[in-house]
This record gives structure tokens, sequence and C-alpha cells, in this order.
């Protein structure tokens, strides 16, 4: 019997603000939203004009501070995906997977645990020691790794999943066929480049 490997359309945005980004993102999950296919499954990869996203699970941000974070050149977003406030800006990988996990496996859970695994094997890549705990997260050691090297926050909606990755301190292009090739064996998928 032969499995068939989920498809994953690989898009570079290059650098782009966070809100033309989520446009980018919508239109993706729409498009799975619409479609009883399981495809057009889609990795988004871009840099981030700065800006702060703070996720649904945060108290209500003070306005003065939002004010102040604003004032230092960045732009402010409340989203709609998991986790608290994360900076994005130039120089920092960001990848947002939007796929329709019934391609993969109808879980949330074990699309989160995925994602922890594509992490660690990027990390390996790089010559990190990273595993998982109890607890969601990726750690080298005592720390978290997903608050230096990478954070996750992820939105499921009716299994299509959007929001992401994003890797720092190692420069974009070296780290995107990292990414890619850890998340292709992590997910078991084939990857189309645009």
């Amino acid at each position: 019997m032969t499995v068939t490997r989920a498809a994953v359309k690989v898009v570079r945005l290059g650098r782009i603000s966070y809100r033309s980004a989520l446009k980018v993102q919508q239109q993706h999950i729409k498009q799975h939203l619409d479609s009883s296919s399981c495809s057009p499954n889609t990795l988004l990869l871009c840099e981030h004009e700065p800006v702060y996203t703070v996720g649904i699970r945060r108290a209500p941000y003070p306005p003065e501070e939002e004010q102040r974070l604003k004032a230092l050149g960045a732009d402010f977003f409340r989203t709609n995906r998991g986790g608290l406030i994360t900076f994005h800006g130039p120089g920092q990988l960001v990848c947002y997977p939007v796929l329709n996990l019934a391609c993969f496996k109808k879980s949330v859970r074990w699309y989160v645990c995925e994602l922890e695994r594509t992490v660690i094997k990027m990390c390996s890549q790089f010559g990190i020691e990273a595993s998982t705990s109890p607890d969601t997260g990726v750690w080298v050691g005592d720390n978290k790794i997903l608050l230096i090297f990478c954070f996750a926050g992820i939105h499921c909606g009716r299994y299509v999943t959007s929001h992401g990755l994003l890797g720092r301190d190692v420069p974009t292009e070296e780290a995107v066929p990292k990414l890619l090739d850890a998340f292709t064996e992590q997910f078991n998928c084939t990857l189309i480049y645009n």
C-alpha cells in the first residue's frame, strides 16, 4: 500500500508588515475552508517590520504600555493565536504554517507536538541539543528555547492552522533550508516551491 504524502507549498513573502502577512494567511485559510480537498497546504515564510503581537490568553494589555511600544517605532496587534506578547522584526524568520490537519492528523495536540519536534530537529542542525518537557515547549537545559530561539503561537479553527513559528539569532537565509528540512521530515510531506 502506497501512502500519499501531503503537499505543502512554500511561499516566500520577503519583508512584510504583520497586517499584510495576516491578510495573506486569511486568504489561504479561506481557500481551505472553501475547499473539500487537502490542498493547498502552505508554509508562508517572511520577516516582519517591527511589531508586537499579543495572544488571546493574555489579559487586556494596558493602553499606556501599547502606546509606549508604538512610540518605539513598532506596530501593535491583538491576535487570535495562543501565547503571550511577542516581538517580530527584521532579521527574524517567521514561518506561518497554514495546514488542513485532515491532510495529516486531525489533532491539535499532535500538531503542537510536531511543531515542537520540528524546532528540536532544526536546533540539532545548528548543534543545539533541545528537548520537550511534560509541559509544552522546547528546552535547552533549564531554558525554554521557545522564548529564546523560537516561539510557537498557533490558532486552529475547523482543523485549519494559522500563526506559527519565529526563529531568531540565525541569518534567515541560513535558517530557511534547515527549517524546511526539519518540517518536511517531521510532517512527512512534500514541499512545492513557487
